[in-house]
């Protein structure tokens, strides 16, 4: 019986490299594409402060950039247009405040502009966004 030749046997066992190598493909996939798909980041420097009230999420958030483009809610609008989309927003949200995050070298009659037409609008209550200093 020692001298007994041994025949293949058929191997039962799941080859798992191609499934891993299809795994590691769709994870550098999904690592490249990720920050393709996040919302556009619109770089605001804020002025600087040392205190900072809390912001309620429920607020109108605006974006004024440096190039003096306006952002309401993370879309771009024409300064001609903000009365119709405050207006609108007013309906839905009404006594909410008006976030404006600035950025510092934004001229102050561009902010001028759009705090008299939001309240041409509807729009009462604003607030400014600051940096707070202690944390960063």
């Amino acid at each position: 019986m020692k001298g007994q030749i041994k025949r293949n046997k058929v191997k039962t066992d799941i080859n798992i490299a191609p499934f891993t190598d299809v795994i590691l493909v769709l994870l550098i996939i999904f690592m490249i594409s990720t920050p393709a798909l996040m919302q556009p980041g619109i770089t605001v420097n804020l002025p600087k402060t040392k205190i900072t009230d809390a912001t309620d999420n429920s607020n109108m958030e605006v974006l004024i950039s440096r190039e003096g483009n306006v952002y309401i809610e993370n879309k771009q609008t024409e300064l001609e247009n903000v009365e119709s989309v405050v207006r609108e927003w007013n309906l839905s949200n009404p006594n909410q405040s008006v976030v404006i995050k600035a950025d510092e070298q934004v001229l102050y009659n561009l902010v001028i502009q759009f705090i008299d037409r939001a309240k041409k609008a509807g729009a009462s209550k604003f607030a400014l966004a600051v940096d707070n200093q202690n944390t960063k």
